[in-house]
């Protein structure tokens, strides 16, 4: 995850005058990153990584020696307190993620999702101590139906719309995020995935679900908010508490406005403490699918 705040103030006095503007870019010390969430009927999952600078060289090893190893992850639900476990996965070429997540030997305090409940988390490394709070919301706004159409004015006769029918309960402060999951594949997030109920407060409504989006990979711009007729699509639909729903709406935000010199600054708002970047997310998850026939 990248932070850069950048000003720009341009003053043109002649049309026919250029000016070679240059800018000096200051390395920042590492910066704890915490990708972290707890979901409905599962395992919490933490990610500790450290900031790379903006400018920095990148490839696969300065990746894998990002992981932060060792550290003291304690997780309570308000009855079980859980010191998490570091878990490897092999990815290949000699190379693996890290994650934190339950103690599998220590089954008493183990610590699964609950709708309605709080949790805190708290990491102690490199002497340092962060904390965060997240929520699992009941699940009060849902997907009432999914249905396809037909794409309108595109060549590929292919390609069809994903539609749905949602219900949001009267009262303001419903929040929410998608990912869709076509067949086999894992579930991926929309390329705007978290939304308020600002405009749909108390109402029942339809709206196109765009396709999920994997940003490790450019998108063909025609095609990507798509799916195609054959498809077995899974819309994984989670309630959301503020903090969560401001996290990826900022996250999002910033990284489609990355070479806009015209979007409005923006600053992504995560809810770790002391400094750290990321969010601890929690989220309570309806499931709904559809299969388009060829």
């Amino acid at each position: 995850m990248k932070v850069i705040k950048i000003a720009f103030f341009i003053s043109i006095l002649f049309i026919s005058c250029e000016k070679n503007i240059e800018f000096k870019t200051n390395s920042t010390d590492e910066i704890i990153v915490v990708d972290g969430n707890i979901e409905e009927n599962e395992e919490p999952y933490i990610v500790l990584t450290k900031s790379l600078n903006f400018f920095a060289n990148f490839n696969t090893q300065i990746a894998a020696n990002s992981f932060i190893h060792n550290a003291t992850i304690t997780l309570t639900d308000g009855e079980k307190t859980s010191v998490l476990t570091e878990r490897e996965v092999p990815i290949g070429l000699g190379y693996s993620l890290f994650y934190y997540t339950n103690d599998s030997l220590n089954i008493t305090n183990k610590i699964i999702g609950k709708q309605g409940k709080n949790y805190n988390l708290k990491i102690a490394t490199n002497g340092v101590e962060y904390t965060a709070t997240t929520t699992i919301p009941f699940l009060t706004k849902k997907c009432d139906s999914l249905w396809w159409l037909k794409v309108a004015n595109n060549p590929d006769t292919n390609l069809v719309n994903l539609m749905g029918k949602f219900t949001d309960p009267i009262g303001f402060g419903n929040y929410i995020r998608y990912f869709t999951k076509v067949n086999n594949a894992r579930f991926l997030p929309g390329e705007k995935s978290a939304y308020d109920d600002q405009i749909v407060d108390g109402t029942t409504y339809s709206i196109r679900i765009d396709k999920g989006v994997d940003r490790n990979f450019p998108a063909d711009d025609k095609k990507k908010d798509f799916f195609s007729k054959g498809d077995t699509v899974t819309l994984k639909f989670c309630n959301t508490n503020k903090s969560t729903y401001t996290f990826w709406n900022t996250w999002e935000f910033a990284y489609q406005s990355i070479g806009n010199p015209f979007a409005t600054p923006n600053k992504v708002l995560g809810n770790i403490s002391n400094g750290a970047l990321g969010a601890f997310c929690g989220y309570s998850v309806q499931y709904k699918k559809i299969i388009i026939p060829k």
